[in-house]
């Protein structure tokens, strides 16, 4: 993986001023160095700018960019972010049509395909990717992000300029980009986050490309639109086939993204999903010779202090060792303990340029970058609950049925420790209902379809465009913060496509959600854990770490200067310290309860500090 960024103004002259421009870019990429340090490069003509800085992955000694190719008497220049899992069936059909190529990169291959195939080259690519392309040619720069979401590229258009890059701070680094922020950047923090609207960078003016879409910046201006949506359609395979599709789909996916020049990890949390990705992955590698390198991640604490309820029922170290006893793995348990978990919620923070999902982010950025120190590429089994059902508000009737987003219901949750003044002026339900509505008038589907399957098609919509938007966006701040790719198999624009058209009674069979993904694993997984009750991310229990919390949090509530106190109650939130802790009833997903409020909210202060906005 990498980190891009650039701009683009067709009424400026980048030569005019040269060194200045080349040091904003230079500054730009330099912001984004911690997505890999390998290479680095930019290109600078006339009206555009592009920078790149690389995790070098495949073609370790030639695929560096910006990467630039000659269309008659134009450049086509790319910077971009990702992998292509298809790469040599595409590269064939490019040789046949006489290309030839000077690398072994995706890199090349992309431009190539662009200028052979036009602007529609993308419905092409299998994979993850952001990209931004320079068309001397027509004097246009075309943005393309893939079809799941998996890598960012965020926005911003003022006057003539536009501003581009792989995360949000390298926009600020622009000379002619400041962060801000209005009421509707705190209606999505306080109402919507850690998750964000689609296309939203919270920040006023940051825009990010949606799942699946490209933009296109021209002297006319510039336009967004899909390349591709997800398209209804009656499902008329059995079960049993869909059951073999289902196998050959995810073993494919997983196969292919084990594609690389550098050694493949995998993180084996001891679930259905990541045994499943790991136990390919190790066959397919023992297969060639080689041995699959695993991690699995707790908290040091929770021998002691874990407590199981209706979100996380079990542990899950017994189920990772069934695993070990199976494959042939190098395994390593990692754990983190309650004050590196603390100390690491700022630089989370840091890392999403937001305030995002708290210890659960923190303690995978800490897994992450030991992580690093092994291996460059890990593949996880994120995706799978959104695709197949696994979700409580899947099956639970109170959460499925319910008028606003199954995840985070309960709006007086989220304002509990908000002054009044503000939840008047916010108006969080009302913002939030809103973009739950506007998100199903988008669902798509067909006619005649039964109102149970319409609802959990619905469902299926909103976690696609929502909750796995939030994870994605987890996977790829936490492991990049420290120059390590995710690749997530399940996100396969191919597993998306059939899945949302597979009815939702082959999706849930005999009260077991998932059954078809068990069923089409049942002889690669130990039954017990086949069959084991889905039980999220782990995080801590040790009441020292929600102590450490109170501690950070009262000192914020006294500081005169600290700025979230232009929003929150004191008076509210001392009796909010004093109460005791909810595990069992989160506020957001299935990790965010009590302890993860009052984190949460030290990183909205500590977001509104770094970028002074409030």
């Amino acid at each position: 993986m990498c980190g891009i960024a650039g701009f683009c103004d067709f009424r400026n002259n980048f030569l005019v001023d040269r060194e200045k421009w080349l040091d904003t870019l230079v500054s730009m990429r330099e912001s984004l160095a911690h997505r890999g340090k390998d290479q680095t490069g930019e290109y600078l003509r006339r009206n555009i700018a592009l920078a790149h800085t690389r995790l070098s992955i495949r073609d370790i000694a030639g695929g560096r960019q910006p990467m630039v190719k000659h269309a008659g008497d134009s450049d086509v220049a790319i910077v971009y972010n990702g992998e292509i899992y298809n790469t040599e069936e595409i590269k064939a059909e490019l040789e046949k049509a006489g290309y030839e190529f000077k690398t072994t990169s995706d890199t090349e291959v992309i431009l190539s395909a662009y200028i052979h195939y036009g602007r529609g080259f993308v419905k092409f690519l299998n994979g993850i990717f952001s990209f931004a392309i320079w068309d001397g040619r027509r004097d246009c720069l075309l943005l393309y992000r893939d079809r799941a979401g998996v890598k960012p590229l965020f926005y911003t258009l003022q006057g003539s300029l536009l501003v581009f890059g792989s995360e949000i701070k390298s926009l600020f680094c622009h000379l002619q980009i400041k962060p801000r922020a209005d009421d509707d950047s705190f209606r999505e923090i306080f109402g919507i986050g850690p998750a964000r609207t689609p296309g939203v960078g919270v920040f006023k003016g940051i825009r990010e490309i949606k799942p699946g879409c490209m933009g296109e910046f021209s002297r006319n201006g510039f336009d967004e639109k899909a390349y591709w949506q997800i398209s209804p359609k009656h499902h008329d395979d059995s079960y049993d086939d869909t059951v073999a599709k289902v196998r050959w789909l995810v073993d494919d996916a997983v196969k292919r993204q084990m594609v690389s020049d550098v050694p493949v990890c995998s993180f084996l949390s001891g679930g259905v999903d990541s045994s499943i990705v790991t136990a390919i992955a190790a066959r397919h590698l023992e297969a060639k010779g080689g041995k699959l390198n695993t991690f699995s991640f707790d908290f040091a604490g929770n021998d002691k202090y874990f407590s199981p309820n209706s979100f996380q029922p079990t542990r899950d170290r017994p189920f990772v060792d069934k695993m070990l006893k199976i494959l042939s793995v190098n395994h390593r348990y990692l754990t983190c303990d309650e004050r590196e978990l603390a100390e690491l919620l700022i630089p989370s923070m840091e890392s999403h340029d937001l305030p995002c999902m708290t210890d659960v982010d923190a303690s995978l950025m800490y897994f992450c970058n030991i992580v690093k120190d092994h291996n460059k590429v890990a593949l996880t089994g994120e995706c799978a609950d959104e695709i197949f059902g696994g979700y409580p508000w899947f099956y639970r009737a109170e959460l499925l049925n319910g008028d606003d987003f199954p995840w985070s219901l309960d709006m007086s949750a989220r304002t509990v420790l908000l002054r009044d003044d503000v939840i008047e002026r916010l108006n969080l339900k009302d913002y939030s209902h809103e973009r739950y509505v506007e998100t199903l008038n988008e669902a798509p589907h067909i006619e005649g379809e039964s109102k149970d399957e319409y609802r959990h098609r619905e469902i299926s919509y909103l976690n696609l465009r929502w909750f796995m938007q939030t994870l994605l966006n987890r996977m790829d701040r936490t492991s990049m913060s420290c120059s390590l790719e995710a690749r997530v198999p399940f996100a396969d624009h191919r597993i998306i496509e059939y899945l949302y058209n597979v009815p939702w009674h082959m999706k849930y069979r005999e009260g077991c959600e998932k059954a078809l993904l068990r069923d089409a694993f049942r002889d690669v997984l130990p039954h017990e854990l086949l069959y084991r009750k889905k039980s999220p991310y782990p995080k801590t229990y040790d009441p020292e770490y929600e102590e450490l919390l109170k501690v950070k949090l009262k000192n914020i509530l006294y500081d005169v200067n600290a700025p979230i106190n232009k929003f929150i109650d004191r008076e509210k939130t001392e009796q909010f310290l004093q109460s005791p802790k909810d595990y069992g009833r989160p506020w957001f997903g299935q990790l965010m309860a009590a302890p993860q409020m009052m984190a949460y909210m030290i990183q909205v202060n500590g977001w509104m500090e770094k970028y002074n906005v409030g």
